[in-house]
């Protein structure tokens, strides 16, 4: 897998945190989620920045956005209760099917 991949990755996992952290920060009133939502953002967005010197802004910002959806709803799920109904399932799985045809089938995509 090419190192900027990875990178975003990295900056996914990094953005996902952010956003788990943002739901159990309570409206940032407790501090060290609050903290952790700064600092996991920031480095989402330094590794996405590097990983866009390959990948073209469009496609990494589809694949880094699609994925921390799909990711959040499952942790949201698994984590805070949060039920997903049958259209969200569905939604999700287009969001999926979608990074699956752009790494499949785009040639704007760098592999």
């Amino acid at each position: 897998m090419p190192l900027h991949y990875i990178y975003l990755i990295v900056a996914v996992a990094a953005e996902t945190i952010g956003t788990t952290a943002l739901q159990a920060s309570d409206q940032f009133t407790r501090l060290w989620p609050t903290v952790l939502v700064v600092f996991a953002y920031g480095f989402a967005f330094y590794f996405l920045g590097i990983a866009l010197k390959h990948i073209p802004v469009g496609i990494a910002y589809a694949l880094w956005s699609g994925l921390g959806i799909v990711l959040i709803a499952v942790i949201g799920f698994a984590v805070f209760g949060q039920v997903l109904d049958l259209a969200a399932i569905l939604g999700l799985a287009m969001i999926i099917a979608g990074i699956v045809v752009i790494q499949m089938f785009s040639n704007t995509a760098t592999h």
